[in-house]
């Protein structure tokens, strides 16, 4: 409980000062409308969502109806029922999103690592009778093979905190979104094979200063490369570490949507989620300075 009511005065404190600045920037028409408050507050809105994806339950539904509606009604007075709830989530879209690139992304090191992975929104089978994403989900390949959804593009440092983010439709190459994933970065970048581009890697240095550190393929010469760089290519599976919490912890994926809007905030709020972790996957490289450096 007391993760819970840590999460809360995160988000309240965030909606305190984000909802004023919200409504007035918001356009209006002239005419007198109703500004009736909700039985929820925005913050107790989010909370809920956010807190479904760091507990143990595998469905909302599940959740909200079994622990939220039979456990938390001291905590959260004016709750509603589940339908009237799912009728809450569009609104906090917008909210969510500015949550989590203003007061979840870690601080840059030095050291960043990028990796990609797929989101699936069906099961390859009934890829032509789906139609909740139809003309914004595409196929797309992976080492596991093919899917159809979308790809989220990931930068962390090595804390294991998320530094940058970026979604795109499946068929989209790792490489095209990392020219602006990185423009906060500096540093070294390492990445697997998929980002091994020698037009990328000139592009980066230039701009950005950034250094794009991948391996090579079977079929290229060897090249040399500082140790501390080898050692820390080998280390970059910490990325697979951090997909691997996102999707079967935090549950970022899941092919039961039934909306674009509903995807978009499972995916924040898994992300979100994950920041708050008091734990994550850490390289422990500050003992080492001197070879960082």
């Amino acid at each position: 409980m007391d993760s819970l009511l840590e999460l809360f005065c995160s988000v309240d404190d965030f909606c305190q000062g984000f909802l004023a600045f919200w409504r007035k920037q918001l356009l209006a028409t002239g005419e007198m409308q109703r500004q009736r408050e909700r039985s929820l507050s925005m913050s107790e809105i989010m909370t809920i969502l956010i807190h479904f994806h760091q507990s143990h339950y595998r469905d909302f539904k599940t959740y909200y109806t079994d622990y939220v509606l039979g456990r938390l009604r001291d905590e959260f007075p004016g709750l509603v029922s589940y339908t009237r709830f799912i009728e809450f989530i569009p609104s906090v879209l917008l909210p969510l999103a500015i949550y989590l690139r203003t007061q979840c992304f870690g601080t840059c090191t030095g050291i960043s690592f990028i990796d990609s992975t797929s989101l699936a929104v069906c099961k390859n089978p009934r890829i032509h009778a789906h139609r909740v994403f139809a003309g914004l989900a595409q196929r797309g390949k992976t080492s596991t093979g093919w899917f159809f959804g979308f790809k989220l593009h990931l930068i962390f440092n090595d804390q294991g905190e998320l530094l940058n983010l970026m979604l795109t439709a499946g068929n989209v190459d790792d490489r095209k979104p990392v020219p602006k994933m990185v423009r906060q970065l500096f540093g070294k970048l390492f990445g697997d094979k998929g980002y091994l581009s020698k037009k990328l890697f000139e592009e980066l240095l230039r701009t950005f200063n950034v250094q794009l550190i991948t391996g090579i393929r079977s079929n290229m010469k060897n090249r040399l490369m500082p140790l501390m760089d080898k050692l820390l290519l080998r280390k970059r599976a910490i990325s697979e570490t951090i997909i691997d919490q996102l999707k079967n912890i935090s549950q970022i994926e899941h092919s039961r949507h039934r909306s674009p809007i509903n995807f978009l905030v499972n995916l924040l709020c898994g992300l979100i989620a994950y920041c708050h972790q008091p734990k994550k996957p850490s390289l422990h490289l500050g003992t080492l300075p001197a070879l960082i450096a």
